[in-house]
């Protein structure tokens, strides 16, 4: 599977020259002319790398990563930008840059480190970050936040939430979640997944509005 890149660039003609160039690689690539939206595209989709411009409208691309990292995401950024001093490029990777190009910047080199960030960070991000609409588990520090917020749960809801999380479009047996969040289906009884599913529930969703996970009869659960 093709790594998903998102690009995050004011002046439309250089992202629509990187969109190009990266698609042309085989990467799945987003486009922004902005950050209005990508926070939450990183909450509702699993990212591999952002290249992130530093003179962007209402906010300074290095403030926006550094925000994300205080929010506890962990997706590599590469920076491409025209801020070149020594001082500036330092400030880039004191907020959270993994790599930095300034402008104007060869596409040859950009497409190499590109390859070299990827190989040594992809397995890393998909292991530390999960998240689902606005859920968002961080594996490394074992917490939870929805919508932004951190919401306390015992191991075994998060291990029951990382199991619906990576198989979000399939729908979960008892026996299932049993043998792979219990470790052992012999030693629990079904009503054991019952109850602490509806603990989750109530926990992740106490207005009873969002539905997370659902009851399909006769079958299981799912994640919506």
């Amino acid at each position: 599977m093709s790594a998903k890149i998102v690009v995050v660039e004011d002046e439309e003609d250089i992202l629509e020259l990187i969109e190009y160039n990266l698609t042309k690689e085989g990467y799945e690539v987003i486009g922004f002319l902005n950050t209005k939206n990508v926070e939450q595209l990183l909450v509702e989709e699993k990212i591999d790398l952002l290249l992130m411009d530093r003179n962007l409208p209402n906010v300074e691309g290095s403030e926006f990563v550094a925000s994300l990292r205080k929010d506890g995401f962990l997706t590599p950024v590469i920076y491409l930008s025209a801020k070149g001093l020594d001082s500036e490029i330092e400030e880039g990777f004191l907020r959270g840059g993994d790599d930095y190009i300034t402008k104007p910047f060869n596409m040859r080199e950009l497409l190499l480190r590109i390859k070299a960030l990827l190989r040594r960070t992809t397995k890393n991000v998909e292991d530390a970050i999960l998240s689902h609409r606005d859920l968002v588990l961080d594996n490394s520090s074992r917490t939870l936040r929805v919508d932004g917020k951190n919401v306390e749960i015992t191991k075994l809801e998060f291990d029951l939430l990382s199991e619906f999380i990576l198989n979000k479009n399939n729908v979960l047996n008892r026996e299932y979640l049993l043998e792979n969040v219990w470790d052992s289906s012999e030693e629990y009884q079904y009503k054991t997944v019952n109850v602490a599913i509806n603990r989750l529930k109530e926990k992740i969703d106490p207005s009873k509005t969002k539905e997370y996970i659902v009851s399909v009869r006769g079958v299981g659960y799912k994640l919506c």
